[in-house]
């Protein structure tokens, strides 16, 4: 069970106002979740830019972090990531400390909020990777002029997504799933789950897969967003198209969200908190509100869920909008209006936009084994990344030499991923980051640890080394890419 009970009967939610226009949005979603008879024991706690201005790096206290674990059901409004204090976003740090691995939002037209792609019934659902890729956030500045963020994508994160957006379309009658990738470029890790989709998709015959490189997928996004039903894809991407699809159906004041995990889900829009209009009555609730209506299937309440998607629905036919649609100067709707008239059609049916039926979502749950993929393993060379201002013909014959009396040879130099010596022919603006690349100089010997130690004490009497990385195969296929040039 994802809910947790009190001794009368209520379901536990904890409930974070956030920050900004986060209180009245949340406070919204609240009165009408209320009104609409769902019996639900809110438990207040904070997160955000209070937090982080009393010291706590995180932004997020121990007793929310209590709150959360113990209700593993949270409705967030949006929080601000300081900047010049705090370290990391408290939205990525509640999403890390829970697992909460998917992230789901879908896109819809809505009556009557007009935009160019009015009138051509955009009807999907972003699936997105939620915890690791480059959100991962391990970042080194490695040389004065060169900083590195590390893209970390497992396969255990992969199948968890992708198994998730088959059931997403599952639950919700969906015919087609495209996996949106930048595999062309980065084979290793955008590859690792374009081969998990495809190795997931014939669990799932009833359902049309198709992979489709990103970039392509932001372009047919805009010329037909139809065409898509689901689509699920990795975090940084996820996060680019989200915004990218809300654009088309209205904005962010229109995009709920929901971050998923087997054990906690916590449930949130996609916008921010936007201080400039905090306290003014002013902003559009529906992001949030439809962030409560995902909540409320979440926790077995289908038919309250359905009662206030179409109350929004007739709402939104009856032409009450807020600002963000009709603008400051025809006449739009408050918070509070909106809120008010939303609750005023609870039980009422919209006449010309149908509510999508919904089924509960499946959230797989997947091994939690460290080594959840086994295999055989051999090292047969190491990068070594070198800082140095030398060009790269004498840094190579440097390293030639340094390496004549080891085991290993220099194969190559890269730098910013273009082979640079032994020199090409070709014309490469280098910086004082070198990747040496090493090999054992006997093919059939492998490369021991103890190989790489002595490498690295020959090279660091002449040369500072910041970062190795060895190059290893799995089951016989290589484990690393080269470089541009390299044979």
């Amino acid at each position: 069970m994802n809910y947790r009970t009190n001794d009368k009967g209520q379901k536990r939610v904890t409930v974070i106002g956030g920050d900004g226009i986060g209180p009245e949005v949340v406070s919204a979603t609240r009165r009408i979740i209320d009104a609409a008879g769902v019996r639900i024991a809110w438990e207040e706690v904070e997160a955000g830019a209070e937090v982080f201005k009393r010291g706590l790096p995180s932004g997020v206290p121990p007793e929310t972090i209590a709150s959360i674990s113990e209700t593993r059901v949270a409705l967030k409004g949006p929080l601000e990531t300081p900047i010049g204090y705090g370290e990391k976003s408290a939205n990525v740090t509640l999403r890390k400390l829970f697992e909460t691995f998917g992230n789901i939002r879908p896109v819809r037209e809505l009556p009557g909020v007009k935009t160019p792609f009015s009138g051509r019934g955009i009807d999907l659902v972003i699936v997105r990777e939620n915890v690791e890729d480059l959100y991962a956030g391990i970042e080194h500045q490695q040389t004065p002029g060169v900083a590195q963020c590390l893209k970390i994508m497992t396969r255990k994160g992969c199948e968890k997504i992708v198994r998730l957006a088959f059931e997403v379309a599952v639950a919700e009658g969906r015919k087609k799933v495209h996996c949106a990738t930048k595999s062309n470029i980065m084979k290793l890790t955008e590859g690792l789950m374009k081969k998990v989709f495809e190795e997931v998709a014939p669990e799932y015959p009833s359902i049309e897969a198709s992979h489709i490189i990103i970039d392509n997928c932001a372009h047919q996004l805009v010329r037909t967003p139809e065409q898509f039903d689901v689509i699920v894809t990795s975090n940084m991407n996820g996060d680019i198209l989200s915004d990218l699809t809300s654009g088309l159906v209205g904005g962010l004041g229109f995009a709920p969200g929901a971050n998923i995990g087997n054990d906690v889900s916590i449930f949130e829009a996609v916008h921010g908190s936007a201080p400039k209009y905090a306290g003014k009555n002013v902003i559009n609730p529906t992001a949030v509100l439809l962030s409560g209506v995902m909540m409320l299937r979440h926790i077995d309440e289908l038919a309250a869920a359905q009662a206030i998607e179409n109350a929004v629905l007739v709402t939104l036919e009856q032409g009450v909008f807020t600002r963000d649609v009709v603008g400051d100067r025809n006449n739009p709707a408050s918070t509070t209006k909106f809120t008010d008239a939303v609750i005023s059609n609870l039980g009422k049916k919209p006449e010309h936009t149908r509510a999508r039926d919904h089924r509960p979502v499946k959230v797989p749950r997947i091994s939690g084994a460290a080594d959840y993929v086994r295999a055989t393993a051999k090292t047969i060379g190491v990068d070594v990344f070198v800082e140095s201002p030398l060009d790269a013909e004498s840094l190579g014959r440097s390293l030639d030499e340094i390496a004549s009396a080891l085991p290993v040879r220099l194969k190559m130099i890269s730098n910013r991923g273009t082979k640079v010596y032994p020199a090409m022919g070709g014309i490469t603006d280098c910086v004082d980051h070198w990747r040496c690349r090493f090999v054992a100089r006997d093919e059939v010997r492998l490369i021991d640890d103890a190989a790489v130690h002595a490498l690295l004490s020959a090279v660091e009497t002449t040369h500072g080394w910041m970062h190795i990385e060895k190059l290893r195969e799995f089951d016989g296929v290589a484990g690393f890419t080269k470089a541009q040039g390299e044979d």
